[in-house]
């Protein structure tokens, strides 16, 4: 392999790991928001009902943005979805940190849940366009 291609092959790499922390953000979602419960519900004085919501509410997100992530794929290309979800996370982790009432933060969650379901369609798809043939498998298995 010559200088050229070992170049190729690790901006690939790069691209693919940084395309599959898209997947890690499920997880650490619900690792924020699980060491964060209880001083939410203090901070304003949430009923056991809408606090099972607040919380829960990336992932009632999530299970629609699943669904329904097939369509920005196909019509904005895979690459532009990450992008535009890369964005949509930075804002909505700045709406929830600053939400003023439960009511901001569940919806906040929520659109951030629509993101991490979308990715989870598009990640494993835009991996799957950049990777060589002989690499494809091993790449998405990050």
């Amino acid at each position: 392999m010559n200088g050229a291609q070992q170049k190729v092959h690790i901006s690939i790499f790069f691209c693919s790991v940084t395309s599959a922390l898209a997947g890690f953000l499920f997880g650490f979602d619900n690792v924020v928001i699980s060491g964060a419960e209880q001083k939410i519900q203090a901070l304003w004085g949430l009923s056991a009902g809408t606090h099972g919501i607040a919380a829960a509410s990336a992932l009632y997100g999530t299970v629609v943005g699943v669904l329904l992530g097939g369509w920005p794929t196909d019509r904005f290309g895979r690459k532009l979805t990450l992008l535009g979800i890369g964005i949509l996370y930075i804002v909505l982790a700045v709406w929830s940190s600053l939400a003023t009432d439960v009511y901001s933060f569940i919806l906040a969650r929520l659109i951030g849940g629509l993101g991490i379901g979308m990715s989870t369609v598009a990640a494993p798809l835009y991996i799957s366009e950049i990777a060589p043939a002989g690499y494809r498998g091993r790449l998405e298995g990050l």
